[in-house]
């Protein structure tokens, strides 16, 4: 592991800035502004898809370090984090609302919170670990269907 990490600090270098040189910046263009920077004459295409080629390359990485520092892998290592942060970010959403962009990362740090909180009521009142997932898919499918509830709510009282 450790030359690993040797290995990895006197040869890895992300040239993000150099590749962002060579695209003329439009990465960042695409990111803060896609109809701007199709009216440049930048492809949004190609750029959307080097950003996902790079955010996938890190996701990788960090995979293998996990694998690496734990000594095996297995199939379901990360459904757990995938289905707390997808339940974070939507419990946070339509609690808090997203606003402007800080409100969204509140949001999202609320709704985890949150989330956790259901949690370890469920397990005090009882139900068995087993049983945790159902509950989770439960949770999510009502905050996911939580808006549209809202929506109707509202219209109801509109044609009342």
């Amino acid at each position: 592991m450790e030359q690993l990490l040797k290995i990895l600090e006197d040869n890895a270098r992300l040239p993000i800035e150099d590749i962002a040189t060579m695209l003329n910046k439009s990465p960042a263009e695409v990111a803060a502004m896609i109809d701007l920077a199709r009216a440049q004459g930048i492809n949004t295409d190609t750029m959307v898809i080097l950003g996902l080629l790079i955010s996938n390359l890190l996701v990788a990485l960090s995979g293998a370090l996990v694998a690496q520092s734990n000594g095996f892998a297995d199939v379901g290592m990360g459904t757990g984090t995938i289905v707390i942060g997808l339940a974070s970010v939507i419990i946070g959403e339509v609690l808090f609302g997203t606003r402007s962009f800080k409100n969204c990362l509140i949001a999202v740090i609320l709704g985890s919170i949150v989330y956790r909180l259901v949690i370890a009521v469920v397990l005090q009142l009882g139900m068995p670990p087993n049983d945790l997932k159902l509950f989770t898919a439960v949770l999510v499918a009502v905050a996911l269907s939580m808006p549209m509830l809202k929506g109707k709510l509202k219209l109801r009282r509109i044609v009342k």
